[in-house]
């Protein structure tokens, strides 16, 4: 039991690195939007909500899931201010 233990923090660890890593990757279409090239607003718009109710979840749960937050937070302002700059 205990291993299994370790395995699945193993893997809550790494999906909350790359869910980082995922909202991260809206930079250069950021960088692109200010440049004149939009990309499409809807997903970093969705994207966006979604974040902000994984970390609404995480908070109210009845305890807090800190690494659903830290794993969602970088979504909701990457994702809204992607959405923002792709409005032309």
């Amino acid at each position: 039991m205990q291993e299994e233990t370790k395995v699945i923090r193993i893997i809550g660890r790494l999906a909350s690195v790359m869910s980082v890593l995922m909202y991260v990757s809206y930079i250069p279409q950021i960088i692109s939007n200010l440049h004149g090239n939009y990309g499409d607003p809807i997903q970093p718009l969705v994207a966006g909500v979604n974040c902000t109710t994984w970390v609404i979840y995480g908070y109210f749960k009845a305890d807090r899931d800190w690494p659903i937050i830290m794993a969602n937070i970088p979504g909701v302002f990457l994702g809204f201010y992607t959405f923002y700059t792709a409005l032309h």
